[in-house]
């Protein structure tokens, strides 16, 4: 069976305000330009070898993505499904609030304005069942988000709620996943 690898954007500035992104297009700081010029050397460096790079259509992934393309010369493409989830009425608070961890237990419920945690779910699964048809003949690297690592990781570990939630990729963390 194939794999694939999933890198997290650069740092963005809500980030280092600990603020919830979400869905909000937050572009990178210029730290977060830096990190995703290393990543690019870092997967050259690895001999990290992939057909495509897949990613977010928010700035602060696009970027990323466009910088690790630049470096290594894969070609990269935008995919809609890796957008962040969309934290509605949270997006712009802090990611450690009690009223956000509270909420986010509720995997059904839309958060006010907001998606699912299983609609999320849904979509990236669909994603990752169309990479692993492809992984024998194609590798990618998919850029995007901490959400959508946190899916992904699920995708490929049972995990209970607190650990789902506690899970994490630091940015321009590059994590190999296995089919």
């Amino acid at each position: 069976m194939g794999h694939f690898y999933f890198v997290r954007h650069g740092q963005t500035v809500w980030n280092v305000e600990n603020k919830i992104c979400g869905a909000t297009d937050i572009a990178l700081t210029e730290f977060g330009h830096e990190q995703a010029i290393e990543t690019g050397k870092k997967i050259l460096e690895e001999g990290i070898k992939a057909d495509e790079i897949l990613y977010s259509p928010l700035v602060r992934a696009a970027d990323t993505a466009k910088h690790i393309s630049e470096i290594t010369g894969i070609p990269a493409r935008m995919e809609p499904r890796l957008i962040e989830q969309n934290f509605g009425k949270w997006e712009s608070t802090p990611r450690d609030g009690a009223d956000f961890k509270k909420a986010k237990e509720f995997f059904a419920c839309s958060h006010e304005g907001g998606e699912s945690t299983l609609r999320l779910a849904q979509r990236i699964y669909n994603l990752l069942d169309d990479i692993k048809a492809e992984s024998d003949e194609k590798t990618y690297i998919l850029v995007a988000h901490n959400g959508i690592a946190r899916v992904v990781q699920s995708y490929f570990t049972d995990m209970t709620n607190e650990e789902y939630a506690a899970f994490g990729v630091k940015n321009c963390q590059i994590v190999r996943f296995d089919f």
